[in-house]
């Protein structure tokens, strides 16, 4: 499998998760709008929602939280449309970079994205500049015990219906086809699974040294800015980060 490990950006991004809780909540509320806006409110019929409630839970999100969100979503509490808008560009140092964006306001979403780039000495691109370096992956990472054999948990990703597995020192990753993902998510989850994170992804066919101490660090406030923006839900880029480098 192309591209460098995501469980090192679980990592990083694990202390901020943990201090901004409430906007990861906000984050994935606006998730469940969308999917109970395509699929309906109803779980057991809706594969989409049974992903994000999947997610919101590995983000211990309450059950009382996920239900709200659900309400609110299928008009019991509010009436505010959501949309999810896409954007491409590139960083400093030729670092391509893909924002996904679910907002209710496209107009201001579009400026502050347009503002973080601008910021950074980054150049928004248009539809398409830069998606073709990414595959679309589904991604489960699995903390790695010292009971769990690296075999037997090939095998049963495998038969589960997944593409690829990563074995790592702390975690296993578990790649699969885009729309394959739930069916194997759920098997997994019947077996006994628990995932860290598990969502479709954009994972980069190739990766992007940045040698310039300089250069490093606009990529990283460019990323930064764009995590802490509340319209951004994902973040995909092919820099070879500091603490990514162990896993080429």
């Amino acid at each position: 499998m192309s591209g460098h490990s995501k469980w090192h950006n679980i990592q990083a991004k694990k202390g901020k998760a943990d201090a901004a809780r409430g906007a990861i909540f906000t984050k994935i509320g606006r998730e469940i709008a969308i999917a109970v806006r395509e699929g309906g409110a109803n779980p057991e019929s809706n594969g989409k929602l049974r992903d994000v409630i999947a997610k919101a839970k590995a983000n211990n999100m309450p059950n009382d939280n996920i239900q709200r969100s659900i309400k609110k979503a299928s008009g019991e509490l509010s009436n505010v449309v959501y949309e999810q808008i896409t954007y491409e560009g590139y960083a400093p140092g030729g670092v391509a970079v893909i924002v996904e964006t679910i907002t209710d306001n496209r107009n201001r979403t579009a400026s502050d994205i347009r503002h973080c780039f601008a910021k950074n000495d980054g150049n928004l691109g248009t539809t398409g500049s830069v998606s073709f370096m990414f595959d679309e992956k589904g991604l489960m990472v699995v903390e790695r015990t010292p009971d769990m054999d690296e075999d037997e948990m090939m095998m049963q990703a495998l038969d589960a219906g997944a593409e690829d597995v990563k074995a790592l020192e702390d975690a296993f990753e578990i790649y699969t086809a885009p729309n394959d993902f739930s069916a194997v998510r759920e098997e997994l989850e019947k077996q006994g699974l628990n995932f860290i994170s598990a969502e479709v992804q954009m994972i980069p066919q190739n990766t992007v040294a940045v040698p310039d101490p300089d250069t490093l660090t606009k990529v990283q406030k460019l990323l930064d800015m764009l995590e802490e923006n509340d319209d951004v839900q994902n973040v995909f880029h092919n820099a070879e980060l500091p603490d990514e480098e162990d896993d080429e």
